[in-house]
């Protein structure tokens, strides 16, 4: 695939999503990039380079017609952060809404709290928390970085004193992942709880 090819901003229902990487923190069993698609819908989200900011703010439209901008595609958006950081400042100059899907990671990876720069210009945050034990996480995330899961439950217990819409996701179907156990994880750290379903995305 040549980089023109490349989906860097792609529609679902009233959303303008941003892909911004290939790159990921996780290998998760269930991704579909794992098991031989990079499509979600029509769009073939494979990148092969991180894009940079002034590629995504060519084509981020009028913000009045879309509800709003979410930065997800088939990598984890915090890794290349300096592009998410920027594009999203344009959205917000704009009066446009961003919410981050994130793998609830970027911390770790950056080796420091990014929730402050995260919070100048993103309004949600949607957060993978997708297992109630770490046995569980290592088994389907499979995480590349050591310590993710204690890390990923900091950034969720973190996260809601910098953002006010904190959303936290499990899904429904991964075996042995009690959803109930995952809901009690994300109560108590003052985010809010969402139940995904296996094998749906977008």
């Amino acid at each position: 695939m040549t980089d023109n090819q490349a989906t860097l901003v792609y529609d679902i229902r009233d959303s303008r999503y941003l892909n911004i990487t290939g790159r990921c923190t996780l290998r998760c069993q269930f991704c579909p990039k794992h098991n031989g698609s990079k499509q979600v819908h029509q769009y073939q989200l494979d990148l092969n380079r991180q894009p940079k900011s002034q590629e995504l703010i060519a084509q981020l439209g009028d913000v009045s017609e879309f509800d709003e901008y979410v930065f997800c595609g088939y990598g984890e958006p915090t890794l290349n952060l300096t592009t998410l950081l920027e594009v999203a400042k344009e959205i917000k100059l704009r009066g446009g809404r961003i919410r981050v899907n994130t793998d609830g990671l970027g911390n770790l990876f950056h080796r420091r709290n990014i929730l402050p720069e995260l919070a100048t210009c993103v309004d949600s945050l949607s957060i993978s928390l997708n297992a109630d034990t770490e046995a569980l996480y290592q088994q389907h995330c499979r995480p590349k970085l050591a310590g993710a899961y204690p890390a990923l439950l900091e950034f969720i217990k973190l996260a809601p004193q910098y953002i006010k819409d904190v959303q936290v996701s499990a899904i429904n179907g991964l075996e042995g992942v009690d959803i109930q156990a995952c809901r009690k994880i994300v109560e108590s750290r003052g985010a809010s709880f969402k139940q995904r379903q296996l094998d749906i995305v977008g």
